[in-house]
C-alpha cells in the first residue's frame, strides 16, 4: 500500500503541509521509515530503541530515495521474518517503558503502526486532492 501511495506523489508534493503544529509529508515519510527501522533492529536485538534518524541529506524531498529506502527496509524485514522459527517467534522483546512482548506480538504492533500511518497519509493525500489508491479505499478511508 505504501507503494501505491507513493507512486501517486512527486517530490515537491513531500513539502506539503496541512498546517498547524504539522510536520511536511516528506517528514512523515521519513518518519515512518524510522518506525519500520526500530522495528526491525527491535525484532534482531529483541530490544526496542527509538533513537534511530535518518539523516541523509534530501531524503525527506525525494520521491525516490524515500522509496528506494523502504524497499531496502522491506527486503530485510521480509528476509529477517522468513527464518524465523517457531521458537524465535515466542522471544520476548523488551520495549523499554513499554510492555515485553514476544517477536509474533511485536509484529503485530508493527502492523498497527503500519495503519497508523496509512490513516495519516489518506488525510494528506486528500488534503492535496489526490487520488486514494484502492486500498486505502477498501481497507482505510
Amino acid at each position: 500500500m505504501r507503494a501505491q501511495a507513493t507512486s501517486l506523489l512527486d517530490d515537491a508534493d513531500l513539502a506539503f503541509n496541512p498546517g498547524g503544529a504539522n510536520m511536511t509529508l516528506g517528514a512523515l515519510c521519513r518518519e515512518m521509515g524510522e518506525v519500520e527501522h526500530s522495528y526491525l533492529e527491535s525484532l534482531k536485538t529483541l530490544k526496542q530503541d527509538w533513537s534511530y534518524r535518518n539523516e541523509e541529506a534530501g531524503l525527506e524531498g525525494s520521491v525516490a530515495r524515500l522509496t528506494a529506502w523502504y524497499q531496502m527496509l522491506d527486503d530485510e524485514m521480509k528476509a529477517f521474518v522468513q527464518g524465523l522459527s517457531d521458537e524465535d517467534l515466542a522471544q520476548m522483546v523488551d520495549r523499554g517503558d513499554g510492555p515485553t512482548w514476544s517477536i509474533e506480538t511485536q509484529l503485530e504492533v508493527y502492523l498497527q503502526a503500519l495503519l497508523i500511518f496509512f490513516g495519516k497519509l489518506t488525510i494528506y493525500l486528500k488534503a492535496m486532492n489526490k487520488p486514494l489508491p484502492k486500498e486505502f479505499q477498501k481497507y482505510i478511508s
